[in-house]
């Protein structure tokens, strides 16, 4: 089989490799659709680990089952979860579950840049999700970065009516937009420094998309009847993101880290100010079984238009080029990988 090697943003090659070998309670999937995602492109996160074949946001069919798998079968379309919890640690019980050591130490042979993966065993067991009629390869391959979205909406727990402000719309940030109403969201705008991405926050339902470089406070407080934004989203780890984003929180708000920050990231803050305006700061990471069923439901019942999001579709030669675009931002959107093209 073919498969993408990632050395660096810059340099992904494609090599053969032997298909995996399947064991008890496995399986071996056949990727149709990968999805590059932005945490695939953060090179202090990916570099110390390199070569590897990365991609987690993948559909496809069963090509094999091992021997001991039930209610799975060859030629099943399925999404497959990379990330799956213990279940039975602290962090589990307490419903933390992407905090598990286990969800963050699981992942597939090789990775979602190839032809075929193997599915372990406990990956198996609880992290396939069957694709319902009528969504496609592509459409599917959205469930895992909507689980983290509506992840991290919940944990929010904002009252009906709240106003959002999603910071960066870029694929995350659009996928905000679109789940805010979900959630009870009165009011929902956006902020970005390329104009084609404040076009598809329109599209995707913001009532306002401005210039990150515009006097979004000011802006924010026309658009909200006076007052700030009761949720901020941070969907960037742009330098002096996080500061705008605290600007633009309203008193007794909450201020949601989504995107990732590079490692000694820090920030001076006031602490009396953020004591005494009652600001919430908390973050979010992955999505729990819940949330991956959710969002394969939103996709099913058309709620969420994905598939208005993909600007690029690659085969596997060109996953390359499909980093230098992720990386680049720009334009691009949503980028995928078909392997057999």
């Amino acid at each position: 089989m073919r498969v993408a090697v990632y050395h660096s943003n810059r340099d992904v090659r494609i090599e053969e490799r032997e298909i995996p070998a399947i064991g008890p309670g496995e399986a071996l999937m056949r990727i149709e659709s990968s999805g590059i995602c932005g945490s695939d492109v953060m090179e202090w996160y990916r570099m110390a680990k390199a070569p590897l074949v990365l991609g987690h946001e993948v559909a496809g069919t069963i090509a094999a089952v091992g021997t001991g798998v039930t209610g799975l079968a060859v030629g099943d379309r399925v999404v497959a979860s990379h990330h799956v919890p213990c279940n039975t640690c602290r962090h589990c019980l307490a419903g933390n579950d992407t905090i598990c050591e286990t969800l963050r130490s699981t992942s597939f042979d090789p990775g979602g840049f190839a032809q075929y993966v193997r599915l372990p065993a406990i990956n198996v067991d609880r992290g396939i999700y069957p694709i319902p009629d009528g969504v496609s390869f592509e459409q599917a391959s959205f469930t895992e970065p909507l689980a983290c979205v509506l992840r991290a909406q919940r944990i929010a727990a904002m009252p009906p009516g709240h106003a959002v402000l999603i910071v960066g719309a870029g694929l995350a940030g659009l996928l905000h937009v679109a789940a805010s109403p979900f959630f009870g969201a009165g009011i929902v705008v956006a902020t970005d420094v390329v104009e084609t991405r404040l076009d598809a926050a329109r599209r995707m339902g913001a009532l306002r998309a401005w210039h990150a470089g515009e006097d979004v406070p000011g802006l924010l407080s026309e658009a909200c009847g006076g007052r700030l934004a009761d949720l901020v989203i941070l969907c960037t780890a742009a330098p002096g993101a996080f500061a705008r984003a605290l600007a633009c929180t309203e008193a007794g708000g909450t201020l949601l880290m989504f995107a990732l920050p590079d490692p000694g990231t820090t920030h001076e803050m006031d602490l009396h100010e953020l004591w005494k305006r009652g600001t919430r700061i908390t973050s979010s990471y992955a999505g729990n079984r819940a949330d991956h069923m959710a969002a394969i439901e939103l996709i099913r019942a058309g709620r969420i238009d994905v598939g208005s999001l993909v600007t690029h579709r690659l085969p596997l030669e060109r996953t390359g080029e499909g980093f230098s675009l992720v990386a680049g931002g720009g334009d691009a959107i949503k980028v995928i990988v078909e392997p057999w093209l």
